[in-house]
């Protein structure tokens, strides 16, 4: 592979790393070379975790943490830093919708759960800023560092039902483009802030949404099909090769992106 596009050796860091997308980053990465080190909330997820980990590659690492809390992602950053030297990547995967901040069709906006809308804030937007504010002050005092955010479809475009999933999506990718530009206008040009934008890939949270009990397609994801122009759900193994690119050599100059991985959904107008 060009060396530009490697991460082999790199030390990455990413919450959410027991989860389907996070995981499936982490996989990939180790498989890459990169020494993972792998967040995740509850203190049985860590051993599997790590033994995955281990079988694929690099010198992996696990870590049970609840990413808001700051002294808790401090200290681990202190000990990541003294195993292995530095810290090259952030990713910040952990996150997820929280059921009583929709607005389903047969609601109305004030059957929504307002402490399940702070809830889903704080577990999206503030489960992002919270490790970018500790692993910031890594990185200015190394001279570099790359951070890779997970921003949605649903910052894109006001999707229906989910009012404070998107909300709050659309807040990760505004903070994404500041700290860009605040790391780099103040820190310097090694220090780089972007997110990926996922399309729609069925998990266990969306399974429900999109797909009937026989498989077929629900009449929400027959519309999510039909605005994009590929014609399918993503595999979330499609995500590997665009995070790897951000977090790369090769994404050198690039800076304050949130990159869609969405089968041209964002791009569509259905029309």
């Amino acid at each position: 592979m060009n060396e530009q596009f490697s991460v082999a050796g790199k030390v990455a860091v990413i919450s959410g790393a027991a989860g389907a997308l996070g995981g499936s980053l982490a996989r990939h990465f180790a498989a890459q070379g990169a020494d993972v080190v792998a967040l995740v909330h509850r203190p049985e997820q860590v051993e599997p975790v790590v033994e995955a980990l281990n079988a694929l590659g690099g010198r992996p690492c696990g870590y049970a943490c609840n990413v808001m809390d700051t002294q808790a992602v401090s200290k681990i950053a202190d000990e990541v830093v003294a195993a292995y030297g530095r810290v090259d990547i952030l990713i910040n995967v952990a996150g997820g919708n929280v059921a009583g901040a929709n607005v389903m069709p047969d609601q109305n906006f004030w059957d929504m759960k307002l402490e399940d809308w702070t809830k889903v804030l704080d577990l999206n937007l503030n489960g992002t800023v919270y490790p970018c504010h500790v692993f910031t002050k890594v990185f200015a005092a190394q001279g570099y560092g790359c951070i890779l955010n997970i921003s949605s479809m649903a910052a894109y475009d006001a999707l229906t039902r989910v009012a404070g999933y998107g909300a709050a999506k659309e807040g990760v990718s505004n903070f994404t483009r500041w700290l860009a530009a605040e790391m780099a206008i103040k820190y310097g040009e090694k220090i780089r802030v972007n997110a990926l934008a996922p399309g729609f890939f069925i998990g266990k949270q969306n399974r429900a949404a999109l797909l009937n009990e026989d498989g077929s397609l629900t009449d929400r994801s027959k519309k999510v099909i039909a605005k994009t122009p590929m014609r399918r759900f993503g595999d979330l193994t499609e995500l590997n090769g665009a995070a790897q690119f951000l977090c790369s050599d090769a994404a050198s100059f690039v800076t304050g992106v949130v990159l869609p991985v969405d089968g041209g959904f964002s791009s569509f107008s259905g029309v």
